[in-house]
């Protein structure tokens, strides 16, 4: 891939989706894949004024290693170091920028049952720091081809490439292989908020799915829901865009307000195993059944890692017509497959899609229907033939989806 293009894809990742502030601490999350491209973005950060930048290697076969080897109880405390740099993030408001390579099966044969039981131990200490930081700094997740996961991804290629070939895809769909894709993110955000504009101008009460693959499903929306799309803003007005790439506009729905069945239209890719061919049924708001072909074990796992573990916190709406649909490739990674079509998120909702969140407590908030929980995993369940319907407050029916695309 030609180093121009890279650099160009560099900019976009701190420029648009993190947007750092001069004199700003960042910290960049990165495995061992692509660090000549990491070194790029770590040089564009403190070209936009950056004071500190940090970076996080990982690297999955030790990760592998550690979770085999070491016992629950030490993977699930939480060291004096690790706690150290969540208390710093917090103080600091500081940027985090994800930057994704992992095998979608890197993590095979791992006892997820004990990693679960980590987690959850784990959680109650990370979770008032990522409290202080929600909704007050920027955040963004990219990625970049690691060898494994483009080998998956294009298994009849060489190595080399396939990492050249998921480069290339990456970029499209990212809007990342033009002349200009800073501008181009600027003009793709404008189409999402006007997506935005019209949709939270319905009154939308509730969302009713069906597909001939036997989706069958509606969820209620809280009163006071705000659909959100592309560009987000810090309580601050900081703006910055946490994926790239990104074709959704979504909100979080009222927990405990969701009937029927869906059917994945895509695999899952959860810590390091990929989940296929499964449903999810939701009686009383909350996932009753679940079957899957492959990673059934793992599904009920995840969706009993809490109590809200069960219950959504997303609704997301992506035409079929997408750039990474039309691409033809199957990814096995959550950022780029959830924006191939329309998909569901189990866990933790989002604050900022409930008006005027920031002037009410978490209880409040809660109340109101914004689901908590550990976990946020998102599913795709769009088909070509996806049809949504929305219901207003005062009964009126609107198509919103019409054949997988938007109806209007």
């Amino acid at each position: 891939m030609r180093k121009s293009q890279l650099k160009k894809y560099a900019k976009l990742i701190v420029k648009t989706g993190l947007n750092v502030k001069k004199g700003q601490s960042v910290f960049v999350a990165a495995g061992l894949d692509q660090p000549e491209f990491v070194t790029m973005v770590v040089e564009e950060c403190y070209k936009a004024g950056a004071g500190e930048v940090f970076v996080e290697w990982s690297h999955q076969p030790t990760e592998k290693l550690s979770a085999n080897y070491r016992s629950l109880e030490s993977l699930s405390e939480m060291k004096p170091w690790n706690k150290a740099k969540w208390e710093y993030k917090a103080q600091n408001f500081a940027c985090r920028l994800f930057i994704d390579s992992d095998d979608p099966d890197g993590m095979n044969g791992v006892d997820q049952e004990k990693m679960s039981k980590a987690r959850r131990a784990q959680y109650p200490i990370i979770k008032p720091y990522r409290e202080a930081l929600e909704n007050k700094h920027q955040w963004c997740i990219a990625a970049v081809p690691g060898k494994a996961w483009a080998k998956k991804v294009f298994p009849e290629l060489s190595e080399g490439k396939a990492v050249e070939a998921l480069w290339k895809v990456i970029l499209y769909t990212a809007r990342a292989d033009g002349a200009n894709p800073v501008r181009a993110w600027k003009e793709h955000n404008e189409e999402l908020a006007s997506r935005c504009a019209y949709l939270n101008g319905l009154g939308l009460k509730t969302l009713e799915y069906k597909s001939a693959n036997g989706t069958d499903f509606s969820v209620e929306l809280m009163d006071g829901s705000v659909f959100c799309g592309g560009m987000e803003k810090t309580l601050k007005g900081r703006s910055f865009n946490p994926n790239i790439p990104s074709e959704e506009v979504f909100t979080t729905p009222k927990a405990g307000k969701a009937e029927g069945i869906v059917y994945s239209s895509k695999p899952l890719s959860y810590m390091g195993e990929v989940i296929d061919e499964f449903s999810v049924r939701f009686e009383g708001g909350k996932v009753v059944e679940v079957k899957a072909k492959q990673g059934e074990k793992l599904l009920k796992e995840m969706v009993s890692m809490d109590e809200g573990a069960g219950m959504l916190g997303e609704v997301a709406l992506i035409p079929y017509d997408s750039p990474i649909c039309n691409s033809g490739v199957l990814f096995y990674n959550t950022l780029f497959d959830e924006n191939a079509s329309c998909h569901l998120a189990l866990g933790m909702g989002f604050n900022e899609c409930l008006k005027g969140f920031e002037k009410m407590t978490a209880e409040e908030r809660k109340a109101n229907g914004v689901n908590d929980s550990m976990i946020h995993v998102d599913f795709m369940i769009g088909t070509p033939d996806m049809e949504i319907v929305g219901v207003t407050k005062s009964g009126e029916r609107v198509q919103i989806f019409k054949n997988g695309n938007w109806a209007f």
